[in-house]
């Protein structure tokens, strides 16, 4: 069995990690809002489950304007959510319950509100204060123009005037200016932020926007023009690391600063990167020297075809290896459709399409999504490197797709004037009883709307009933940790078309039919399999099985 307890300091390598987006797990308080309280006492679900570790989503004080990513201090609790005792209890509770605990760090941007920011925004232009965001001057006779053409991630100009006429940088919502990471006292508090969670026993770091902290500040910024300027889709038409703003070469110096504190702690803490970035440039963040993960958004954008998952597979073990660090897995998170919806859109649809359209058109079978998803997850489950689970994925919950427009809480809603819903659908508290104001959230309700279809999704309906997702799960956590050998795997050749088929040292083979037809089942002992097997010696579609 492998050893994934903190006497090994390289337990990530093979972890399975779960995402907890606190606001929306567990209401301890009655308000609507899930907290570490409510988190904490939840614990035993993860536990029961068999997972090795939970990744908090941010907790610290913020409005909301994103989700918690705009961060008004770094190191401390939002009141709504709790107390830095209630952090330290949750702590404490994980580990005696054998769970590590990794922490969201948001290193690129601020709040609005933060003291920082509020001081820049009193302050002249050129000094310190303004120093440790970006500001800069705007175009055309009296500054009225943007600084650049620099998009927003969530629509629109990256950059927002201020009351004096300046302009600052954002990157994502204004209300989240970007922090200046050229500037010694922003790199210098980040390296405090670092050792004050880290002496309060979290055990490793996610890294959001890991690639763009670094930025082409040389005088006069430059313009990106037609090479795109909003996300990874533009890294490509760019020297690597010659982006103004994305992936850039010196981002690297930072990681290598953290790693020596990182590595001071025992264990050393471990770090993963969010670096929405080619497969090559993305390996870089996990050299040793640096974040010792980062994550593998290729595979989760991978459509339901066997060829190309074998070959993002083979490509995504290929790239980690090359710098000695494992691969890592994801189907969902609170940023992307749940992949018990996603995974049934025809090729070529665009979700956020779909999601403006109410999950309408196309309409989605539920049943149908859920077979495709479980036959997914064994996949992946089978996979050699760390896999992160995210929240409620383990009870078969779909995209919440037709939330009415006027709860929407998602700043890409409002910025992309009302083009796109944005992430709320995935972000829906999930359901724990079968029945109550919010399934057992909490007392108070949900802070977003839950539809009535959550009651059978609900941890009380499926806990011991036969067959469910919720057990699935928890059997191929209990099994994948027995069968753990080693971080490769062998393809199986001359099989039939449409099914992936690799084994995993010399006892555990894993089979899935991603065709329309049943195919023979090839010889073993069944250890699982996603759905009831028949018994004419097939495996059916959307279906996989492991065999020892």
């Amino acid at each position: 069995m492998a050893d994934l307890s903190s006497r090994n300091p390289d337990w990530w390598r093979q972890a399975v990690v779960y995402q907890v987006y606190p606001r929306s797990f567990a209401d301890a308080d009655g308000d609507g809002l899930g907290d570490l309280r409510g988190v904490a006492q939840r614990l035993h679900h993860l536990a029961a489950l068999g997972v090795d570790a939970l990744w908090l989503s941010p907790f610290y004080p913020s409005e909301l304007a994103d989700g918690g990513y705009d961060v008004a201090d770094h190191r401390d609790v939002d009141p709504r959510l709790g107390t830095l005792d209630d952090f330290d209890a949750l702590v404490a509770e994980a580990h005696r319950l054998g769970l590590k605990v990794v922490v969201d760090l948001v290193p690129n941007h601020t709040s609005h509100l933060h003291p920082w920011f509020q001081e820049a925004l009193r302050s002249a232009p050129g000094s310190p204060a303004r120093d440790r965001y970006v500001f800069r001057p705007g175009r055309g006779a009296h500054g009225e123009h943007p600084p650049t053409d620099w998009q927003s991630v969530f629509g629109g100009s990256a950059w927002r005037r201020t009351p004096d006429g300046a302009w600052y940088l954002h990157l994502f919502a204004a209300e989240q200016p970007d922090l200046n990471w050229d500037d010694d006292e922003v790199r210098a508090d980040f390296r405090t932020t670092l050792r004050f969670w880290s002496d309060r026993g979290v055990d490793g770091f996610r890294v959001d926007v890991a690639h763009a902290l670094a930025k082409d500040l040389t005088e006069p910024l430059r313009d990106v023009g037609d090479i795109g300027a909003t996300g990874e889709q533009a890294l490509p038409r760019v020297a690597p690391g010659d982006h103004p703003y994305w992936d850039r070469d010196e981002v690297h110096e930072i990681y290598r600063d953290w790693r020596t504190i990182l590595d001071t702690y025992s264990p050393p803490r471990t770090a993963v990167a969010e670096a929405w970035v080619p497969g090559t440039r993305r390996a870089l963040y996990a050299r040793p020297d640096e974040l010792d993960q980062a994550f593998n958004f290729e595979y989760l954008e991978t459509p339901w075809d066997a060829a190309e998952l074998r070959q993002v597979i083979t490509d995504s073990l290929a790239t980690a290896h090359a710098v000695g660090a494992s691969a890592t897995w994801v189907l969902s998170n609170h940023d992307v459709v749940r992949h018990a919806s996603r995974l049934l859109l025809p090729p070529g649809t665009d979700p956020a399409a779909w999601l403006l359209s109410g999950g309408r058109a196309p309409a989605l079978d539920p049943a149908a999504g859920l077979r495709r998803a479980r036959a997914a997850t064994l996949l992946m489950l089978a996979l050699p490197g760390s896999l992160y689970l995210y929240q409620g994925e383990e009870l078969g919950l779909p995209e919440v797709a037709d939330l009415p427009t006027e709860v929407l809480q998602d700043p890409i809603w409002e910025q992309t004037g009302h083009v796109r819903k944005g992430r709320d659908g995935c972000r829906v508290p999930i359901p724990w009883t079968t029945t109550g104001p919010s399934y057992g959230f909490g007392t108070g309700g949900a802070w977003l709307p839950q539809p009535s279809s959550f009651a059978a999704y609900a941890v009380e309906a499926q806990t011991g009933a036969e067959g469910s997702t919720l057990e699935l799960y928890r059997t191929a956590l209990r099994l994948r940790r027995k069968l753990l050998e080693g971080e490769t795997l062998t393809w199986t050749e001359g099989g039939p078309a449409g099914v992936l088929d690799f084994t995993r040292g010399e006892t555990w083979r894993c089979v899935t039919n991603l065709t329309a037809d049943p195919v023979p089942l090839p010889p073993g002992e069944v250890l699982l399999a996603s759905v009831p097997l028949p018994d004419d010696g097939t495996l059916p579609p959307d279906t996989t099985v492991w065999l020892a």
